[in-house]
């Protein structure tokens, strides 16, 4: 669902509502079929730079406007909605399936899995739209992929921002990896009664 996003940002502080870009972690972020290698990382940026299109834009390879955007975070987040600023000419993706702490996901598993949700996106050239989360389902995100199958009928597509709005948890990604090491008990790190010379093995 569409939601038109008809406050004053004068008004009420969207670069706040919009800052889970400052939780991504940019150095893994990721993109498949883009033309350029990299180009990915400049859609993530701060709400008030949205429209601005004189900087680098995501764009697909020509003849084909598939794109897959991988954003892992920096600290699980909770999303509340997702706001796409496209391009002109038919370049916008009209469709987008999201889903949700699966790594490495390429376009045939995004063609066979069923997204967390999907929605079909109308072209929003000034950023005034955002795309409801079932919210309930976009708890502890680790990481988002994003799936752009189809555009309004250009050769290419264009995305020049993607904007997250939600709120991030204080637990670290790297945190959650020690604890579930932790879970895990290291038997040099427990002695046991054999190891005193006792005739038994249980793990104190």
């Amino acid at each position: 669902m569409a939601c038109l996003h008809d406050h004053s940002c004068e008004d009420h502080n969207c670069s706040s509502d919009w800052s889970l870009y400052k939780h991504i972690d940019m150095s893994k972020v990721s993109a498949l079929n883009e033309a350029v290698s990299g180009s990915v990382k400049s859609v993530f940026k701060a709400w008030e730079l949205r429209t601005n299109s004189s900087e680098d834009v995501l764009e697909s390879n020509e003849g084909d406007p598939e794109l897959l955007v991988f954003i892992p975070f920096t600290s699980d987040v909770k999303l509340k909605s997702i706001s796409v600023v496209g391009g002109a000419g038919g370049t916008s993706p009209s469709k987008m399936r999201a889903f949700i702490n699966r790594d490495g996901i390429d376009f045939s598993d995004a063609q066979s899995m069923q997204p967390v949700q999907e929605w079909e996106l109308a072209e929003n050239l000034q950023g005034v739209l955002e795309y409801q989360t079932r919210y309930s389902k976009f708890q502890s995100v680790g990481n988002l992929t994003l799936h752009f199958p189809e555009n309004f009928g250009a050769e290419t597509t264009q995305i020049y921002y993607i904007g997250l709005r939600g709120e991030a948890t204080q637990l670290k990604r790297d945190v959650v990896a020690t604890i579930v090491y932790e879970v895990m008990p290291n038997p040099s790190d427990h002695k046991t009664p054999t190891d005193r010379g006792g005739g038994f093995s249980h793990v104190e």
